[in-house]
């Protein structure tokens, strides 16, 4: 995948089951997927972001706790609906949005990148590395018996899905649990990476427009990352159709 076409090619091959629509039917996802990176860890642009984003962050938390912020009670209650308990388990919205007064975290610049423009645009957003993917990407409602290579108390451990919980996988096992919730370990993006798949999950009410604007200032800043940076993107929902 060393060009647009390629990253076209992978990105028509990515897939949300029909059980996701049956759950929600306003989801839509865009996946954006990149190539030509220039790795590295975070700089004075990645570190200028994040405090933009924690400002804003705390902007929208002086007017009112963060579970009553609009897109963040849509996945709450997206999170009830398939059994997880979203007190306990987050969307990754809500997680970073609520941590943004004590620091966003300062991981790598691909990493900062998409969690500063998560926060800005109050979308859960996550990265993965495309190089780590073993086949395509796809949505659907788990098993149980699907493998999740993640770290616990500081140890790598493989975990399993609960049946009906929904997950982002490929043909390896799970690399997100619970829509948002937990990355895995596998896919996850380091200071090497190259080329990249970022999620951007969408439910009412945050309208395409708004979608369309998160969107556009991720692959701006990805855009700054080298002269050779390529994206390429797809729209997928109810309407467009989700299984291949």
């Amino acid at each position: 995948m060393a060009d647009r076409d390629g990253l076209e090619a992978f990105l028509s091959e990515a897939w949300v089951d029909d059980a996701v629509f049956e759950l929600r039917p306003d989801y839509r996802v865009m996946l954006v997927a990149v190539d030509g990176l220039a790795p590295g860890g975070g700089d004075a642009e990645s570190e200028s972001l994040l405090r933009e984003a924690e400002d804003r962050a705390a902007d929208l938390l002086a007017e009112g706790p963060v579970e009553e912020l609009p897109h963040v009670a849509a996945w709450r209650e997206a999170f009830r609906a398939f059994g997880a308990k979203p007190q306990r388990t987050r969307n990754s919205l809500e997680a970073l949005t609520r941590r943004a007064g004590a620091g966003l975290p300062r991981v790598n610049r691909l990493t900062d990148l998409y969690n500063a423009v998560s926060v800005l645009h109050q979308v859960p957003l996550g990265g993965e590395d495309l190089d780590r993917y073993a086949g395509n990407a796809r949505l659907v409602r788990a098993r149980g018996a699907e493998v999740f290579d993640t770290v616990a108390d500081g140890q790598v451990s493989l975990e399993h899905p609960e049946p009906g919980e929904v997950v982002w996988r490929d043909d390896e096992g799970v690399t997100c649990r619970r829509w948002n919730w937990r990355q895995g370990r596998r896919t996850q993006l380091t200071h090497a990476t190259t080329r990249a798949l970022f999620i951007l999950d969408v439910l009412d009410p945050m309208t395409d427009e708004a979608l369309a604007a998160a969107t556009d200032a991720l692959t701006t800043r990805l855009r700054l990352l080298g002269p050779a940076v390529r994206t390429s993107t797809r729209l997928i929902s109810a309407t467009t159709g989700g299984t291949p």
